[in-house]
């Protein structure tokens, strides 16, 4: 594979962050552009950015300049691989800008996500639903296009499901979230409001995660996605753990299950073995005996922060099954789910043919 130049849009907040962690040293991609705000466009990151994570920035990352965060104002060649960390409302603003540049915009922002002609994407569940790419009206004008990956509390909880819906159908679902402080990015949760506390809230959160099970567990008809037939009930806490979305997940299905053909469903679960994708997991769905896992400080980076853990398998009074599922929310729930949708748009040829226009999935020749 070809190594390609990327860039950066909202690269000093905390999943911009992320975003230089996982693809500094990454052998398919090569950060060539870091935009920020107004506030840091013009400094060198390291004067930018408060690097909050567990590893050094990188020497070459704190010297490189912030730029605008318009493609017009790039300062030398715009790469054509451009990853968005930004807040909702920016976001509705600025993507479409990258995306009519001609860009491939792989986007964590929960801006488009649910707009008919942009993919909802996690690679081992619905890579299929890329076709609507070719569909989108960047994607015809300027060859580029937008893609999204799910909300931190929706993709754990939907790497776990999706073997389960393949195997027995999902009638209901109900789902309480134990959601970690770094999902609220920085400076996040005032620590008076968190410490030794619970807080039943979180603006938008519970309506992303019943909506966006529907997309990415929905069928694609055509050029449009046909949502799950299922009702899904999610109540969202946020929790004074660092890292680590943790959800309790009672769940009823179409046909009847044994656990043993639950824990078969799971194991045998690895739609992208063989493709050789770096940041893809040997095990999506890894399972965890124990009585008292997963837990946030023991299995969170299982898989190098990509894997959902899964555990406390038991029968439920209410429904059928319930069950505990973990996942890293700022790796696998942020960066690194668009870093993955990067590789499978790589791996399937979707990142040739940029900035050129697209008629029938064919580029328009010059």
């Amino acid at each position: 594979m070809e190594r390609r130049r990327v860039g950066i849009l909202g690269a000093t907040g905390m999943v911009g962050q992320r975003f230089i962690q996982l693809l500094h040293h990454h052998p398919w991609f090569e950060i060539a552009w870091l935009a920020a705000s107004d506030r840091s466009a013009g400094k060198t990151y390291g004067e930018a950015c408060k690097w909050k994570l567990d590893t050094p920035l990188p020497a070459d990352i704190a010297a490189m300049k912030v730029q605008p965060n318009v493609p017009e104002l790039c300062e030398g060649e715009l790469p054509k691989i451009i990853f968005a960390a930004l807040d909702t409302d920016i976001a509705r603003e600025l993507e479409p800008k990258f995306a009519a540049a001609g860009c491939a915009v792989i986007s964590n922002s929960s801006a488009f996500r649910m707009t008919a002609d942009v993919p909802l994407v996690i690679p081992e569940v619905n890579a299929g639903h890329l076709d609507l790419l070719e569909t989108q009206s960047w994607r015809k004008e300027s060859g580029g296009y937008i893609v999204t990956n799910p909300n931190c509390s929706a993709i754990g909880l939907v790497l776990a499901l999706k073997p389960l819906e393949e195997r027995f159908g999902i009638e209901s679902m109900f789902v309480s979230t134990m959601q970690a402080i770094s999902g609220a990015g920085y400076p996040g949760v005032p620590s008076l409001d968190i410490m030794g506390n619970v807080v039943p809230f979180i603006k938008n959160e519970e309506e992303k995660m019943q909506e966006e099970v529907g997309k990415l567990l929905g069928h694609l008809r055509g050029n449009a996605v046909e949502m799950l037939d299922a009702k899904v009930s999610a109540h969202c806490n946020r929790v004074p753990v660092e890292d680590g979305h943790t959800e309790c997940v009672s769940i009823k299905f179409k046909k009847k299950a044994t656990k043993e053909e639950i824990l078969a469903a799971w194991a045998e679960f690895a739609p992208l073995r063989g493709q050789n994708l770096p940041t893809a997991p040997d095990q999506p769905v890894e399972f965890d005996g124990a009585v008292d896992r997963p837990q946030p400080r023991l299995d969170r980076m299982r898989g190098h922060g990509m894997a959902a853990t899964v555990g406390r398998l038991r029968e439920c009074s209410l429904l059928d099954w319930k069950f505990v599922v973990l996942s890293h929310n700022t790796i696998r729930g942020a960066a690194g789910a668009a870093v993955l949708n990067a590789e499978i748009l790589a791996r399937t040829g979707r990142l040739s043919k940029l900035g050129v226009p697209v008629t029938d999935g064919q580029a328009v020749l010059a």
